[in-house]
């Protein structure tokens, strides 16, 4: 790389450490300027998502305020149909969108199809190391935990469960435990930190407690607020959702616990490929993180932390990385199997 060859050769001639920054942090202004100069001639992004349609409008309008020059347009859709859409666009030999943010159990297949590009945003020096790929191919926008709910008004705070093991020892209490049928994201980061044999012996005894399958994390929060199900295995900042609405429902972090992610990504064939890099940068910014934020969403930026931090910080963490799709794959076939759901 030509700036860290530039930094050796001044280091060297004995260019004091403070010079040698300042050369850095002008040549990233001035290749940053270059790319915006480009971008502005590029005139247009298009960008690919499944955020909520009003935070999406939001996130674009932000964008367009700090690029004016630039005619932002975004598209909607759930991850499915985000995902058949780039693949039509693919078979058909035709590039639209310049970057897309979905969920992460896809970007294998895009990786292995040539359909995103490594982008090294100068904004992923704020991201952990875990919320990232060492290519620049995706970096998380935003984080999905997985955590442990439980009714206010059902179970008293000295009785929630705050490890996985203690989660068997309320088989004597009776309590009722909404999981996702859908739950393998579980399986597939226990296997991640403990190995397949542990994981596969601690989900098949909790399948033998009063376990209730269901689909969908926000009805579920939704059901144990309403005193459904004492107990939860669901994504925390749907829980947190509901409690900031003022409903009998809180959670805790079971360790390690399970993150997934959302990431963005940068497509090979962008149309405005300048456009879309600084997209890129725009959203995985302090500006755009803080937006994102004020939607509710469990933020990874370093200086911006989701409301509360604990919903992403103060706890062991497993990452489940989009790579390994393939053994989310092959867990969503256990998984089941595990809770009879085949």
């Amino acid at each position: 790389m030509k700036v860290t060859r530039l930094f050796i050769d001044h280091a060297r001639k004995g260019v004091s450490g403070l010079l040698v920054l300042g050369l850095w942090f002008a040549w990233v202004g001035t290749a940053y300027s270059a790319a915006a100069d480009v971008a502005k001639a590029e005139g247009e992004l298009v960008w690919w998502t499944t955020m909520a349609q009003d935070q999406s409008q939001k996130v674009i309008e932000a964008f367009m305020k700090k690029h004016p020059s630039i005619k932002a347009t975004y598209w909607r859709s759930g991850s499915n149909g985000v995902h058949n859409k780039i693949m039509t666009e693919s078979r058909a030999n035709r590039h639209s969108w310049d970057v897309v943010t979905y969920t992460a159990e896809f970007v294998l297949e895009l990786k292995q199809r040539k359909l995103i590009a490594a982008y090294d945003s100068p904004e992923r020096r704020n991201y952990s190391e875990d919320l990232k790929d060492d290519k620049g191919y995706w970096t998380a926008v935003y984080a999905l935990p997985i955590g442990l709910g439980y009714n206010t008004k059902l179970v008293k705070k000295e009785e929630v469960p705050r490890s996985y093991d203690a989660l068997l020892e309320t088989k004597k209490r009776g309590w009722r435990i909404s999981i996702d049928n859908e739950g393998e994201s579980l399986l597939a980061g226990l296997i991640q930190a403990w190995g397949r044999d542990k994981a596969v012996r601690y989900l098949t005894k909790l399948a033998t407690q009063n376990v209730v399958p269901g689909r969908g994390n926000t009805q579920r929060a939704q059901a144990t607020a309403a005193g459904e199900f004492p107990l939860l295995i669901a994504y925390t900042h749907s829980i947190e959702w509901f409690k900031l609405q003022g409903a009998p429902i809180d959670w805790v972090n079971l360790e390690p616990a399970v993150v997934q992610v959302n990431p963005v990504m940068l497509a090979a064939n962008a149309p405005h490929p300048n456009a879309g890099k600084l997209f890129v940068d725009f959203i995985l910014s302090k500006e755009g993180q803080t937006l994102l934020q004020s939607f509710h969403r469990v933020t990874t930026h370093n200086e911006v932390k989701p409301n509360p931090a604990r919903l992403i910080e103060g706890f062991k963490r497993v990452v489940l990385y989009p790579e390994d799709h393939q053994t989310l794959v092959e867990s969503a076939k256990l998984y089941k199997k595990i809770f009879g759901l085949q």
